[in-house]
């Protein structure tokens, strides 16, 4: 489901959407409760819940604030994964004129093919799919690699270097698709615990009494607010590769502007 929105629901929509529906449901709820329990508002159990409400605060605090960190760290380790897979393939890039003119074009055409296959792919990659055409890519740059013959030691040495990057371009390509794979986000049952959570925080700041209709529906709209942003930034940060604060495929665009730029005569 978070996964459909990300998709689907623009980042400004999904964060007003959730504004909305949260505050205004909070606040059908609030004048339900003021009209059917008119005695809540002489506030004669707000000394029971001074005491009750910063526990169930400070859990909600814990669990968002966990939640965030967890969820950061593997945005963080998305965007790590990809900027190693656009560096391995920004020093192939860089490397391919030690050798003759034929090899260097067969190297950059196929570097060319294999940062525009992997930047079409992006979406899919998100979900950990790969398309045919990038893992094709990919093997043809294998191949343009293993059928170079190096005719001196300089262009040994640089096919050593090159074929070391090779590999660590396909490593972070692997580790970036399965981590897209498998990072999805907080499972349904933490969902649940996400929004008992919240919802246990809206429900106290609906009950706490206030014979001020006006001071208790503003703070009963802050809180409402404040929940639907943390619900916002869990979901946001669900997938490493969707949304927001997502990964992007820039570092891979990075190859492209070298090889798109003019080359010096060999």
């Amino acid at each position: 489901m978070a996964r459909w929105i990300l998709i689907n629901v623009p980042p400004l929509a999904l964060l007003a959407g959730l504004i909305v529906g949260i505050t205004g449901g909070t606040a059908i709820i609030q004048a339900f409760v003021r009209h059917r329990f008119p005695r809540l508002k002489q506030g004669r159990h707000n000394e029971v819940a001074v005491f009750v409400f910063p526990v169930v605060g400070l859990v909600y605090g814990f669990l968002i604030g966990f939640m965030v960190l967890v969820l950061w760290g593997q945005v963080n380790s998305a965007d790590q994964t990809t900027r190693a897979e656009g560096a391995a393939a920004v020093q192939l890039a860089r490397g391919l004129n030690a050798f003759g003119t034929a090899d260097s074009a067969r190297i950059r055409q196929s570097l060319l093919d294999y940062g525009h296959a992997a930047t079409a792919e992006w979406s899919n990659a998100s979900g950990g799919r790969t398309t045919p055409e990038a893992e094709n890519a990919l093997n043809r740059l294998y191949r343009t690699y293993e059928d170079i013959k190096p005719r001196n030691d300089t262009q040994q040495a640089f096919l050593t270097s090159s074929l070391a990057s090779l590999r660590e371009l396909s490593d972070a390509r692997t580790e970036r698709l399965l981590a897209a794979r498998t990072n999805t986000g907080p499972p349904p049952s933490l969902w649940m615990v996400i929004v008992l959570n919240s919802a246990l925080v809206l429900a106290f700041a609906v009950a706490f009494g206030s014979e001020q209709a006006q001071m208790h529906y503003g703070m009963v709209g802050a809180v409402s607010v404040l929940v639907a942003a943390n619900l916002f930034l869990v979901t946001e940060l669900a997938f490493p590769f969707l949304g927001e604060f997502s990964s992007s495929p820039e570092p891979l665009n990075a190859v492209l502007q070298i090889l798109s730029s003019p080359q010096p005569p060999q």
